[in-house]
């Protein structure tokens, strides 16, 4: 019987029964209630049965397993950005809102920012907020003597900034008397931020027509359309709800040098809002028509995101379109591990349909914007049926994507154990997109986690240029993961390698439920947080997300449209797209800086370990012999090279003991060369391993290359007489033929002009240029802190080079200390200490040094006494400054008597 009949054939029995019940119709109903239990049963056990017959045939003829059965969602989240710019067509050519005038040719794009400690949390994020959108700056304590605000005729601030305005209200006369009259001389703006108080209290500003009141609670922001400040910020929205924290501070002006930039409505009891003051002023510009200073002054700190994009137009306005950033955004986004994923997990054909649809909604917004599709052929139709119709369409939609290749095994390059093996992989990738009409000359392609890009891995560059050539690439480990505002570019073997940005979306992030902090904090950071600030901050992005973010509940499909249009509605940015090779040319046009790799140490990076193939942490100098040149470094390389402890690096075939890694072309070279001239220390040794390049010391470039790979490393450099020093230099390069040299005399070459022929210009550069001490070890110290540098007298090496050899073991803190006493004699021919061998014979330096040569002429070296006065004279504060108590006799010497008689 039907389940349907026998519940109409026992809903009639009962009413029967009800309308006349006796002892027999209460027997029948009781059988009936049995029957119908025992059919319910029946049919329950039925629907289980055939459930489970169902995830069987799933699973075995669909090829899927049985969670995935169970788990798949469809929760689609939609984007729920909305504001009147979104209806407009995008205006690609929208006038440029400058800031430009006359005065900001009067002053440097660099910010000066006085903070109340160095460690500051508000000066900390000010700073965070110039380095990421890459704004010079200079942090000073406010309350000490104020840095040197001019150079010649040349201001060399173009902001002023005051973490704490208090500060700058209560600045000693002087003080406050010498920054106003800069400001008013030269049109430099100050930015200052109000500090909290513990209690509300209304004040006036410290001699200004201007009231505040503290420790307000607010609600819904807007931004004064009119106000000339905006620049990269868009006004006619209101931010709605409440804002964060609770200490603003609004302003109320008597005077009309005031104007609001932003306001927002009173969210407590503590003001009451009345017609007149419907708004709140939370940041307001002093026009300077009070007292000739322009100011704009911020009611609360960076914590609101909408603070960070009125403070960088603040910066822009204040200093006359001297610090203003670019506002052309061109944006890329990768979606990696195209069929590769679980199954369960992988796009379905409404899931392709729907990337398709949101692909055509952002190009209303970015015209020609195409997802950039990245392929490893092997797993192609390797999900579940639905999911196999869905490579299908994708690959039905070819030509309305952009591809790059990625491996056809998904392995990474690293884990290949030679050459031949990585090109083997990368053929079949070629092959697979053969095959399927996949475009294959795009010249991009992106290494499975990051391997081999960097640190680098130098078979995989060659095979993608063997293979597919390669031109870009991109990754987020350069020079490291975090923090992501120090990401940088850099270009190596002719490939150019992109910095990626991160979009909060990763492999397991396919769910809105499991999100970390779920919906809340994935709108965070596309409204007006992380993810928004990144394409702010960046002129090129480059974002890489997963397939499975494409499908199961579309993450990147909804955050990706939704901070598009946040960015159309909040700011004034014109986004576009291209493909990577014309971002990447676009981008080193724009830092050509950063074309030049920096190597870091992957052993301080355990991402950066991983992926490393050497791995040989103890295989690197522990300390540096920096120079300058014919100082002495020859004779301290002697020295140590003798201790039992110290060993210096294998001889190199061009430049003999020196390596010079950090300031030539052997830098392109790479870590693995440089680490080949360091023999393999056990990690239980008290083995020194050391390098002596004497042309390190004045190299632009190498104190930072040298910090980026040698963080921990010491700095031994040797000072003599500058003047001694290039007279010395002179010699030596006469000695070894220079023509140049050989043509002029010592008098002709310092005393070169800029109309003298080129390589004599280029020789009294190379000649005096070293001796500007000063100059040099303040690059060093930039990077390294004092504690790491060892400055050795050298006319003390010359004359007592036992105890000079005794302060830097102290120094260098090994241990047991070696006698140099017992191994060195002086040599009265050579005029300096040589090695003692054998109990009564010496081994000196080679027949190069202690050539004798004819004393400077008094001329040249008044000459030279005035050219280093003003360097030698900050070298004796540089010494004072480090802790140095005594100055060297040669430093006296060349300070005395400075002018000829």
């Amino acid at each position: 019987m039907k389940i349907s009949r026998f519940s109409q054939y026992l809903s009639f029995s009962l009413n029967r029964i009800l309308i006349r019940p006796n002892l027999r119709s209460i027997q029948i109903v009781n059988t009936l209630y049995l029957w119908r239990n025992l059919s319910v049963k029946r049919f329950i056990g039925f629907l289980f049965l055939m459930s489970l017959l169902s995830i069987f045939y799933y699973t075995r003829h669909l090829n899927s397993p049985i969670h995935s059965f169970l788990i798949r969602k469809r929760t689609y989240l939609k984007p729920s950005i909305q504001c009147s710019h979104l209806n407009r067509r995008p205006q690609m050519h929208i006038t440029d809102h400058n800031h430009r005038s006359s005065a900001r040719l009067r002053i440097d794009p660099k910010v000066l920012i006085l903070v109340e400690t160095t460690y500051s949390r508000l000066g900390r994020e000010i700073a965070e907020l110039l380095v990421h959108n890459r704004i010079k700056y200079r942090l000073e304590v406010a309350g000490k003597s104020l840095p040197v605000l001019t150079n010649l005729d040349k201001g060399k601030f173009g902001v002023i900034v005051f973490e704490n305005f208090n500060k700058y209200l209560h600045m000693d006369k002087w003080n406050r008397e010498l920054l106003d009259k800069y400001c008013r001389e030269y049109g430099v703006g100050i930015i200052g931020f109000i500090p909290t108080t513990e209690q509300m209290i209304t004040v006036s500003l410290r001699g200004f027509p201007l009231l505040i009141h503290t420790r307000q609670q607010l609600k819904d922001a807007t931004l004064n359309a009119a106000s000339p400040i905006l620049r990269l910020t868009r006004a006619g929205e209101i931010v709605w709800d409440a804002l964060p924290g609770d200490d603003w501070c609004v302003f109320e002006s008597n005077h009309s040098t005031y104007e609001p930039l932003a306001w927002a409505r009173n969210n407590s009891n503590n003001i009451i809002e009345s017609e007149t003051y419907p708004l709140l002023m939370t940041i307001v510009q002093d026009r300077g028509e009070f007292d000739g200073i322009q100011r704009i002054l911020f009611g609360s700190g960076l914590r609101f995101w909408l603070h960070r994009l009125l403070f960088l137009d603040s910066l822009s306005y204040l200093s006359h379109g001297q610090l203003s950033i670019n506002l052309e955004r061109l944006i890329l986004i990768d979606i990696d591990d195209i069929f590769v994923g679980e199954k369960g997990t992988r796009l379905q054909t409404d899931d392709v349909t729907a990337l398709l649809e949101t692909q055509t909604r952002i190009q209303k917004l970015i015209p020609g914007f195409k997802f950039n599709l990245g392929f490893s052929g092997k797993y192609f139709h390797h999900g579940t049926y639905e999911e196999n119709l869905g490579d299908d369409l994708i690959l039905e939609h070819i030509q309305n994507f952009t591809w790059f290749s990625h491996m056809w095994n998904h392995q990474q390059p690293h884990l290949y154990q030679n050459q031949t093996l990585l090109e083997t992989d990368m053929y079949l990738n070629k092959k697979f997109a053969t095959d399927y009409g996949i475009p294959t000359d795009c010249g991009y392609s992106v290494a499975p986690h990051h391997s081999g890009v960097y640190p680098v891995h130098e078979p995989l560059y060659s095979a993608w240029k063997k293979v597919w050539n390669i031109k870009v690439t991109s990754t987020e480990e350069y020079p490291h993961l975090r923090p992501a505002r120090l990401r940088r570019g850099f270009i190596h073997r002719g490939i150019m390698v992109l910095p990626r940005q991160t979009c909060g979306l990763f492999t397991h992030t396919i769910f809105i439920e499991r999100y970390p902090g779920g919906r809340v904090k994935l709108d965070e950071s596309i409204k007006g947080g992380e993810l928004f600030q990144t394409i702010v901050y960046n002129p090129i992005n480059v974002f890489m997300s997963h397939m499975s973010n494409y499908g199961n509940d579309r993450l990147a499909l909804y955050t990706f449209e939704s901070v598009i249009k946040f960015l159309h509605c909040w700011t004034n940015l014109r986004v576009f797209s291209a493909p990577p090779l014309q971002l990447a040319e676009k981008y080193f046009q724009m830092f050509p800086e950063e074309t030049d790799p920096v190597w870091g140490n992957p052993c301080d990076d355990n991402r950066h370990l991983k992926i490393w193939t050497r791995k040989s942490c103890d295989q690197l100098p522990r300390f540096l012999v920096i120079g300058p040149q014919k100082t002495g470094t020859t004779a301290l390389y002697a020295f140590l090279s003798m201790h039992p402890n110290i060993s210096s690096n294998l001889p190199s075939p061009e430049t003999f003991e020196e390596i010079q890694f950090f300031n030539g072309r052997n830098y392109y070279k790479g870590l693995e060369w440089y680490m080949n001239f360091f023999p393999i220390v056990n990690s239980s040794s008290t083995q020194f391993l050391f390098e002596k390049s004497a042309t390190y010391f004045d190299g632009e470039s190498v104190p930072k290359r040298a910090h980026a790979l040698l963080p921990s490393a010491k700095l031994i450099t040797i000072l003599i007489s500058p003047a001694k020093r290039a007279y010395s230099w002179y010699q030596h390069t006469r000695s070894h033929g220079d023509i140049v040299a050989l043509n002029y005399t010592f008098q002709e070459v310092i005393t070169a002009n800029d109309t003298s022929p080129k390589n004599l210009r280029d020789l009294r550069n190379r000649c005096l240029n070293p001796g500007k001490y000063a100059q040099h070890l303040e690059r060093w110290l930039s990077f390294y802190v004092p504690q790491q540098l060892h400055i050795i007298d050298g006319d003390q090496l010359r004359s007592n080079p036992v105890q000079v050899m005794d302060h830097l073991q102290k120094f260098l803190k090994i241990t047991p200390l070696f006698d140099y006493s017992t191994h060195l004699r002086y040599d009265p021919k050579k005029r300096f200490y040589c090695q003692i061998l054998n109990g009564n014979h010496t081994k000196c330096l080679g027949k190069s040094k202690g050539r004798f040569y004819n004393a400077m002429d008094e001329k040249s070296y008044k000459f030279l006494q005035r050219y280093y006065l003003s360097h030698n004279t900050a070298l004796v504060k540089l010494l004072k400054r480090l802790g140095y108590r005594t100055v060297p006799q040669w430093l006296k010497d060349d300070l005395s008597d400075t002018l000829p008689t």
